[in-house]
């Protein structure tokens, strides 16, 4: 095979196939490489709500029906009841002490509940991977993609005009040339590799190892849980992305409507070596058996696949964009699952190489396009980074935890609220880093966590994370007398109209318009 093409993709994870859909829908010839073949495992699983606004405006944008249903759980069902997903209504945290016995939690106090979505219906999800991201293949070719899996290209050559891939294919040469190629083969990927892109450090960022695996025979965690609370929380605690925070280090449950779970651990190299993640289901056992709830959850589970243990888990490469190629947020860097950050910024990745494809396509603009793109993606990277660390540094103290946890609550609800009104401009970048207020006094209080030599140290962060969202603070965040469990509440976003520079007849609207009432 040499052929030529517009644009060539390498990767067909969800990210890369999306853009090759949307590249053929405007009109370039594209060609979409896989190494390996669908259906295949990947990690990154948990959507958001700012995840799946961005992916409906995309397959809304760019003619893509088949992809709107994967937005909410309930038109997920409807229309793909046979690709296994998970029901996400929010985000469950619980704080332990490692090797401590369980200990009742009545004021809420070692837990955060932060609800997405007010019933089942428009709830976010858990995305099994196997099985999307091969739905994502499918449609690709559906529409007209050129796609090849089982693709090897150790070998890049670029010239003025073009790009030049070559390696084997059923072990036959392979060669491909493309006048531009994007890489969404993932952090020290494709392109990090056959152009040897050096790596940058992340600031404020511990060193961090990772180890997972997906189960069955996992139990709900509710389970393990007293019954005698007074009220019900604003939803099951196990429908979310379940974080299990501790001195160090954190664990993720996310159960699938299939019979399996999502569950790993990610900690600081000093908690890693003391836990000897390398070692894979010794560790993972050793870490189960220091706490009791999960001990019980896990009692019955099998691993239904080798445990990945990741030396080394965060990435940040030091070139973004060339004349010629661009690598996805996906593969530009990756900081942490904690948040479910991933999603996000490489969907807001995709948005942003469309519109560069649609405007600038063969245009002197492009190239200054694809630099901004570059900063854009490395700067929203960095932010994360800040965030995530400063979460890390007071995983030994839940409540300031839980009180910079704010920060990125406040954020991403605002953009997700402000998109749906069709008010991008209040929220362009992600968690607002570049808004003249809320960036600058997010980095003070984040740079507050992480240094331990600072002279107001922890004390009162609270109150000042408090005034910091309070103008994008639209949930009801940071309510003492909420006792760390944040609703869906209409009110609070009726309320907070003026500070998404609209009306409460527009929020009304909007509210009805997805479909937030049952």
């Amino acid at each position: 095979m040499n052929e030529t093409y517009d644009i060539a993709v390498v990767g067909s994870g969800f990210g890369g196939s999306l853009l090759a859909m949307i590249a053929h829908r405007l009109g370039r010839s594209v060609i979409l490489l896989e190494k390996n073949k669908h259906p295949r495992f990947a990690i990154g699983e948990s959507s958001t709500p700012l995840s799946n606004i961005l992916l409906e405006g995309l397959a809304t944008g760019y003619d893509l029906p088949s992809i709107a249903p994967l937005c909410k759980w309930g038109s997920w069902q409807q229309n793909y009841p046979h690709v296994a997903c998970g029901l996400k209504r929010g985000f469950t945290f619980y704080h332990h002490i490692l090797g401590a016995p369980a200990t009742s939690d009545p004021d809420r106090q070692l837990q955060l509940l932060v609800a997405a979505s007010p019933h089942d219906r428009i709830a976010d999800t858990h995305w099994y991977r196997a099985e999307l991201d091969h739905l994502f293949v499918k449609e690709a070719q559906t529409i007209g993609v050129q796609y090849l899996d089982e693709v090897t290209l150790p070998s890049v050559s670029e010239s003025d005009t073009e790009i030049r891939l070559q390696g084997r294919r059923n072990n036959e040469n392979f060669s491909v040339r493309a006048k531009f190629v994007v890489d969404a083969t993932g952090p020290r990927g494709f392109l990090h590799h056959v152009l040897a892109l050096p790596e940058s450090p992340l600031p404020d960022f511990p060193a961090t190892q990772a180890l997972f695996s997906h189960f069955t025979g996992v139990a709900r965690f509710a389970e393990q849980l007293s019954n005698h609370a007074s009220e019900l929380p604003p939803y099951p605690v196990d429908d979310a992305a379940v974080h299990h925070i501790f001195d160090g280090g954190w664990i993720w449950v996310l159960q699938f409507n299939n019979g399996i779970t999502s569950a790993g651990v990610a900690a600081t190299d000093q908690l890693a070596a003391r836990l000897r993640l390398s070692e894979g289901p010794a560790a993972w056992q050793r870490l189960l058996d220091l706490i009791p709830a999960l001990k019980n959850q896990f009692a019955n589970s099998q691993a239904t696949r080798p445990f990945t243990y990741m030396p080394r888990t965060s990435f940040r490469s030091n070139s973004i964009a060339g004349k010629r190629w661009a690598l996805l947020p996906s593969a530009a860097g990756f900081v942490d699952p904690l948040l479910s950050t991933g999603f996000p910024l490489t969907l807001l990745g995709v948005s942003r190489l469309a519109e560069i494809i649609e405007r600038d396509w063969e245009k002197r603009e492009f190239a200054a396009s694809l630099q901004s793109y570059a900063s854009q993606t490395d700067n929203e990277l960095v932010a994360a980074a800040g965030l995530i660390g400063a979460l890390y540094a007071t995983m030994d103290k839940f409540p300031t935890f839980a009180s910079i946890s704010m920060l990125y609550f406040a954020a991403a609800s605002f953009s997700e609220a402000a998109r749906r009104l069709g008010k991008r401009h209040l929220a362009p970048s992600f968690l607002l880093h570049d808004d003249p207020h809320f960036g600058p006094a997010m980095r003070r209080c984040c740079e507050r966590a992480t240094n331990k030599r600072a002279k107001l140290g922890l004390d009162n962060l609270a109150d000042e994370v408090y005034k910091v969202i309070e103008p994008i603070n639209i949930a009801g965040l940071s309510n003492p007398n909420r006792r760390n469990w944040y609703p869906v509440d209409a009110n609070d976003l009726l309320n907070s109209a003026a500070k998404l520079k609209s009306t409460k007849h527009q929020i009304s609207q909007l509210l009805d318009r997805c479909g937030f009432w049952k």
